[in-house]
């Protein structure tokens, strides 16, 4: 195999296990010209960031606000990938360069700092938003002006676009699949759904009831609280006289740790499992702020969690441990958003062009078998292939993964009978 091919490879098998004297030889071979030693214009025929040295992407995520307990380690993740991509000699010779934006919670930010990446700072490809909002505020930027976006959170689906690959799981991964799971292996049959007031949670409930209703099953109450909201003893109460078998959560962000201690005050005991528990929300990111405790016994349904057992995720936890500290905690969001990178890299090297028109053209089908989450694969309609687990939060902020589906589930974006 020639070294070019190697380091073109490299994606595939991750910086751990990859011997001294080869990273030796690639950056003697990058150095001295060997590789990839196309022009910028070659490889860059749209005016994009990009320079016969290096390549500049965006990053852009709430570090400020009530999200940034949510959205930190999207950040974290994107630089830890951006920093092993580079170790391995960087995408088509070039060494990433990312400038960073704050959204700070506020979509029209979101919107601001989107179109400066694109436009004034023409950023390769950007890597960020959180909430659907976020996402929804910079769509229509991203598809004006021709950006690309890797999205990293699991969300309400109802939506495809050229401009964005999604690296979370849409609906029919993650909030079907855990429905169908409380109600077969737990017996369930009242909700009580409880959400953020934004569009993810309103259209995932919206999804969620749905699909209920046709289990002929019964909604006995449904609330919906703005972000930074701190007082749930109104619905906690409301939750204790319809005894639902299942509270359905999805509230956000800095919410989370006053709606759990409250509830735990309340006496709402989740180890006793009635009524049980059930979140798309809450990671291991949120925990650390809620505290362990104060949600023990929950469930969660998600494709990854800091626990799961395999060679990928111990690279992975080990890698992002000796980066930020022993004590750091990783969620589903953060793990999705570590995909985004390694994705850009692999079409990016695909078509040979950092050009967004062939990027896109050449993400449909690429694989990553180094995922901490196992295998992913990106389908044409630009969401991943994965599996769905379910979590049950432990004491010390963990969650123990009790149940996944065999096998890798297809994305459906636009499930029948749910738009």
């Amino acid at each position: 195999m020639t070294m070019q091919l190697k380091l073109k490879n490299l994606h595939m098998t991750g910086i751990r296990g990859i011997s001294r004297r080869w990273l030796g030889k690639a950056a003697l071979a990058i150095c001295s010209g060997w590789i990839f030693s196309a022009a910028a214009a070659d490889v860059n025929t749209t005016g994009l960031a990009v320079t016969d040295k290096e390549v500049t992407v965006g990053i852009l995520h709430s570090v400020t606000g009530t999200m940034a307990i949510s959205e930190t380690g999207s950040v974290q993740a994107e630089k830890l990938a951006i920093k092993q991509i580079n170790a391995m000699g960087g995408v088509l010779g070039r060494q990433i360069k990312f400038i960073q934006e704050d959204g700070a919670s506020d979509w029209p930010t979101f919107a601001e700092k989107s179109k400066k990446l694109l436009v004034n700072d023409k950023v390769a490809a950007v890597f960020g938003c959180w909430t659907s909002a976020s996402r929804k505020a910079v769509l229509p930027i991203f598809e004006q002006y021709n950006g690309m976006l890797y999205y990293p959170t699991f969300y309400e689906g109802l939506e495809q676009s050229p401009n964005v690959i999604y690296t979370g799981q849409e609906a029919t991964q993650q909030i079907l699949a855990g429905i169908d799971w409380v109600v077969k292996e737990k017996g369930a049959k009242t909700f009580y759904l409880l959400g953020s007031d934004y569009i993810w949670p309103r259209t995932s409930n919206k999804i969620a009831r749905k699909h209920i209703e046709k289990l002929g099953l019964k909604v006995v109450g449904e609330e919906y609280y703005p972000l930074g909201h701190t007082q749930f003893n109104s619905v906690i109460n409301k939750i204790k006289l319809t005894k639902p078998d299942v509270i359905y959560a999805i509230v956000v962000g800095g919410s989370n740790v006053a709606f759990y201690k409250q509830l735990k005050a309340a006496g709402i005991s989740l180890p006793k499992e009635k009524p049980l528990l059930l979140t798309i929300s809450v990671t291991e990111d949120e925990i650390l702020g809620i505290g362990g405790e104060n949600i023990e016994g929950a469930y969660a349904a998600m494709k990854y969690f800091q626990s799961l057992d395999n060679p990928n995720n111990k690279a992975f936890v080990e890698a992002f441990k000796a980066e930020y500290g022993d004590n750091i905690v990783i969620g589903d969001v953060t793990q999705a958003a570590y995909l985004g990178p390694w994705l850009w890299k692999a079409a990016v090297e695909k078509a040979g062009s950092f050009d967004i028109d062939k990027v896109r053209a050449a993400s449909p089908g690429i694989e990553l078998t180094t995922a901490p989450e196992g295998y992913v694969k990106v389908h044409e309609n630009h969401h991943l292939w994965s599996k769905t687990r379910i979590g049950l939060a432990l004491k010390n902020g963990q969650y123990k993964v009790v149940h996944e589906t065999e096998e890798l589930m297809e994305p459906d974006p636009f499930p029948k009978g749910y738009q």
